[in-house]
């Protein structure tokens, strides 16, 4: 810890220093001795928690857990005056406890305690800026280190003008509904710092911007949308009112798969440790079969290109012909083929429209030409990504983002309703969600964590089926707030629950990442031991499906439901279960067999 002490007294270093506050200074952190549980204030990834012992007064103190690359920062936003003195303190116990407050308009100031074994008294000061009416003064830990205690934390100093009611929201409409979704967009609202959005007289939602999208709602079915404002001061009245229908049926075609479907990758364009396997030597029992893999020219060109594997590497491959001819004859029997897009070596970043434009034509040339049913989106690595600031995974605001959710609707625009949209993202990119986003409110953490999450959820409609990959995984919190491992079949009951339960994103409850319908999610598997970390026994991946389908075979998770609809498995890959003597898939379809 010798070089985490240098770099923190350089940060307490940074100290301001101001005139004592004044004997007529008002109190002004709210619930500073957490005698109201955490009223007023905000924990970081649900870290925070009121607890009666040890308390320095009172019947109450907190107690904040750091975990992973969280240090557990509770905070609150204080009304203050432009150009005025305060003096900030509190108590604290633990190893490195830090006390600060930012936003100041002048130097944000910070103080901090190394150890304090029992109750010790950090303070310390600042003067606001010319302009500065408010600031958020906050306690956190260090990473890795054990929960610390805080307790009659106190700001001192002259109160700011009473804060007003925002003025009611106006310009409430209601974009295209999809089968399960409405977007809405309203005006800014004065004084506003977010908005709640109802839905039939109920909350729904509390968004900081002005739109957001309401979903988990039913087809084909009228709803009545209202917004209002608030800030600390509290909620205006609600906006006027409008309304909208859901569309009919929805999922890209899911209702066309079995009710339990098999999805395997057969390496196409290359061959691997597996060999090469043939298009027409693919066995009915794959419903969904996509095409490894469609990659980029470059990184950021959004210029995909997808040939056959050579002769020369694979040399029993087909003819260009034989294998269009064979993709037919798949679909005729029923099957779905799609372009795989990405892959671990095809990295792909949307980052200019000129990119995502790109992406649209190269993508619907290669599903034109071999008469493709859709496309699945594989992208892995550092194709996707948040930048600083984007916290919303309802609102994104990363071109990379952005732009792969508008070039994939305007791909499903372009081929309507049969068009088979499926997704292939890895743990970090979408449960990792329940613990981080991004790089978070402060910086510091992975851009990647999560960074699926606003493209799934923008595309819920358009969406036929999410297989992640439950392989090539670190453990996974989940929703019991246990970590969980790969190779068994707790692993994968608890990351599937999450998606059919939904969660809330990095903590925030307010931030609710909405359930998947069951006939949209599939797990995903490596087929044999060969093809990837993770690899899970026939009988491990029965009692996954036996208890998120009926609810038996369960083990130490509890799930939050049964879901008999839940669409199937995936896997890595065709070519290593043929390796493997086709176990994974036989085993599939012995389960399938007698499934709900």
């Amino acid at each position: 810890m010798a070089a985490l002490s240098a770099a923190v007294l350089v940060l307490g270093g940074l100290v301001a220093t101001a005139t004592s506050a004044g004997a007529a200074d008002a109190e002004l952190a709210r619930n500073g001795g957490f005698e109201t549980g955490l009223t007023g204030w905000s924990c970081t990834a649900g870290s925070g928690v009121v607890v009666n012992s040890p308390a320095h007064s009172g019947s109450s103190a907190l107690k904040a857990t750091p975990a992973g690359n969280d240090n557990a920062k509770c905070s609150q936003t204080v009304t203050v005056k432009p150009n005025s003195d305060y003096t900030l303190s509190g108590w604290v116990q633990g190893s490195y406890v830090y006390l600060g407050a930012s936003g100041t308009g002048t130097t944000d100031v910070s103080t901090w305690t190394s150890s304090a074994p029992g109750w010790q008294r950090l303070t310390t000061t600042f003067r606001t800026g010319g302009s500065t009416t408010s600031v958020t003064i906050y306690t956190h830990g260090w990473y890795g280190t054990p929960a610390y205690y805080a307790d009659d934390l106190s700001l001192l100093g002259p109160g700011g003008d009473p804060v007003q009611i925002p003025a009611d929201p106006t310009g409430l409409s209601a974009g295209a509904p999809g089968s399960t979704s409405v977007p809405l967009t309203w005006s800014a609202s004065s004084r506003a710092t977010s908005y709640n959005v109802y839905r039939d007289g109920a909350k729904v939602l509390d968004v900081s911007g002005t739109s957001a999208t309401v979903t988990g709602l039913a087809p084909s079915t009228a709803y009545t949308f209202q917004v209002s404002a608030a800030n600390e001061a509290g909620e205006s009245a609600k906006s006027s009112a409008v309304t909208a229908t859901t569309t009919a049926g929805g999922g890209g075609s899911g209702g066309e798969l079995p009710a339990h479907a098999l999805v395997g990758y057969l390496h196409a364009s290359f061959a691997n440790g597996s060999g090469y396997t043939r298009m027409a030597d693919v066995p009915d029992s794959w419903d969904v079969i996509n095409l490894a893999f469609g990659e980029p020219t470059s990184v950021t060109s959004g210029d995909i290109r997808f040939s056959l594997c050579p002769a020369a590497e694979c040399p029993n491959v087909e003819s260009a012909a034989d294998f269009k001819a064979a993709v037919k004859a798949k679909q005729a029997a029923g099957k779905k083929v799609l372009i795989s897009i990405g892959g671990q070596n095809g990295q792909v970043q949307l980052s200019t429209t000129a990119a995502r434009d790109t992406f649209v034509s190269s993508v619907s040339k290669i599903i034109d030409e071999y008469g493709l049913d859709g496309l699945d989106i594989d992208f892995e690595g550092h194709s996707l990504s948040l930048n600083t600031g984007d916290t919303d995974f309802r609102s994104p605001t990363s071109p990379v983002i952005v732009n792969l959710i508008s070039a994939v609707k305007t791909l499903k625009a372009k081929y309507g309703s049969k068009f088979v949209l499926t997704m292939a993202p890895e743990t970090f990119f979408v449960q990792l969600g329940y613990q981080y986003y991004g790089s978070g409110p402060w910086g510091g953490q992975d851009p990647r964590a999560g960074a699926y999450l606003p493209v799934i959820h923008a595309l819920r409609d358009d969406l036929t089926l999410l297989h992640v990959q439950d392989y090539n995984s670190g453990s996974i919190m989940g929703l019991d707030n246990q970590y969980h491992s790969m190779g068994g079949a707790d692993f994968h009951i608890a990351m599937t629950d999450m998606l059919l339960t939904g969660f809330p994103v990095a903590g925030n409850a307010t931030r609710v990442f909405p359930a998947l319908r069951p006939d949209q999610v599939a797990i995903g598997l490596p087929a044999s031991t060969q093809a990837g970390n993770g690899h899970t026994a026939p009988a491990e991946v029965n009692k996954a499906l036996d208890c998120l389908t009926k609810k038996t075979n369960c083990g130490s998770y509890q799930t939050h439901g049964t879901w008999p609809a839940l669409r199937g498995l995936m896997t890595w890959s065709i070519n290593w279960d043929r390796f493997n003597q086709w176990e994974f898939s036989k085993n599939f379809e012995e389960w399938r067999a007698k499934a709900p």
